[in-house]
């Protein structure tokens, strides 16, 4: 072979990243949801050229109409023919993109501090880690406690909460002077397979509560993200007296508040996943991320359209970049926990209802004797603000703070640190304090 083709191919190897992106997650749903979805308008044309297209709103009907009355039909679908071809290479290219940059994250997780089974309880406070974009003024190194227990969603990384050097919810807190823990539950391994909600809250996350009591670094305050808010409010439920207080970061309770319908849609399309769950002992990932894709069919779409037109040397495209493989870097759901979410959270709305069980018991926020710190952003798209208020109203000593974020932006964006962690930082020493 040439010399020069030689170093060409070699520099070629050398700027190709390490793996390639699967993502976004599942590729064949978000492709065929942006070409349907644009043919149909092409589609549409002939049916409204020839004046028997429905419409529901005989105004923008009309206006439509009015201004397409001088148009020449078959310069318009020529037209049509060239937009959808032009939005569909630029979305290829978004995706491209996406799967060629060179970002990869490179933070190495801390000890674990304890383990069971396929779950670590990772300990960020052993060294006081430092976020090197933290600008917290008190930060506090070497102090002891307060212990915070962060507990993240079941179906995604933990590290969302330790996104990037610079991104970093908890090596920020450890900066500030706390210990911060923080359970990964990883993905079920056999044993997990079997588990019911009950079996990781009544389990695996006391047992996480224990090694943290362990640490006798002072009162321990239990922070749930998300789904992980639920399951943190379950454990306060059951271990009250062990907790400091207790805080719940966009975490859904009636799951109807935001559209009862589309709620029970999710959960009856959960049902098609069955023999699969049967046969794998679990729901897998791109099964999950389908289902939750119905939630707003042309979000992804929208993302990689934007992406695409980004230089990817900007800042801002690492970090999309960065969220994005969190995003598409899930983890399944054991069997049990998928049907009892989907169908009894999503279906039945059993939590809104107070009629969700954890060993046999209600979990009932009413009963809650304990502080409590409701973080619910504004501009959620995934746990509708309505659905996290409803369990706010609930707890008999509850605060709430509603930052103009949203879902992931509250941990994550530019604005998080000042909206979100500062607060946050402040109410959960208070708390310690009062316990202490």
């Amino acid at each position: 072979m040439p010399r020069a083709k030689t170093e060409a191919k070699d520099e070629a190897r050398s700027e190709a990243p390490a793996s390639r992106r699967l993502g976004p997650r599942p590729l064949a749903l978000h492709l065929a949801v942006a070409a349907l979805t644009w043919q149909s308008s092409r589609n549409a044309w002939p049916i409204w050229n020839g004046g028997s297209l429905p419409w529901k709103d005989e105004a923008a009907a009309a206006a439509l109409r009015r201004a397409l009355e001088k148009v020449d039909p078959d310069a318009f679908a020529k037209a049509l023919d060239g937009a959808v071809r032009a939005r569909s290479l630029q979305l290829l290219r978004g995706i491209q993109a996406y799967q060629r940059h060179p970002y990869r994250r490179d933070l190495t997780d801390p000890a674990a501090l304890w383990q069971g089974g396929t779950t670590r309880l990772l300990d960020y406070g052993r060294t006081g880690s430092k976020s090197s974009g933290s600008k917290s003024s008190g930060s506090k190194r070497g102090r002891k406690g307060p212990v915070l227990l962060f507990v993240p969603s079941l179906i995604n990384r933990a590290y969302i909460l330790d996104l990037a050097a610079d991104c970093s919810l908890v090596r920020d807190f450890a900066a500030r002077g706390f210990r911060p823990l923080l359970v990964d539950w990883d993905r079920p391994g056999p044993e997990e397979r079997r588990f019911s909600l009950t079996d990781y809250i009544a389990g695996r996350l006391e047992a996480a509560l224990d090694a943290a009591l362990a640490l006798d670094d002072g009162p321990v305050v239990a922070v749930g993200y998300c789904m992980g808010g639920l399951l943190a409010l379950a454990l306060a439920q059951r271990r009250p007296r062990d907790l400091a207080g207790l805080v719940l970061m966009a975490t859904p309770y009636d799951f109807h508040a935001g559209g009862a319908a589309q709620a029970r849609a999710l959960s009856r399309a959960t049902l098609g996943f069955g023999p699969a769950m049967d046969l794998l002992g679990e729901l897998p990932v791109d099964a999950i991320q389908a289902l939750f894709a119905l939630l707003d069919p042309q979000l992804v779409v929208r993302k990689f359209l934007s992406f695409g037109r980004l230089d990817p040397a900007n800042a801002k495209a690492a970090a999309f970049v960065a969220l994005e493989d969190w995003l598409n870097d899930g983890v399944p759901l054991a069997a049990p926990v998928a049907r009892e979410c989907l169908q009894g959270w999503y279906g039945e709305n059993t939590p809104g209802e107070d009629r969700w069980l954890v060993a046999g018991r209600a979990v009932a926020p009413a009963r809650l004797d304990l502080p409590a710190l409701s973080l619910i952003p504004a501009n959620d798209r995934i746990v509708p603000p309505g659905s996290a208020r409803a369990l706010a109203a609930r707890l008999p000593r509850g605060e709430a703070l509603e930052p103009a974020l949203g879902h992931i932006g509250m941990v994550v964006s530019f604005k998080a640190r000042t909206a979100v962690w500062d607060p946050l930082a402040e109410w959960c020493r208070a708390a310690a304090e009062r316990a202490g």
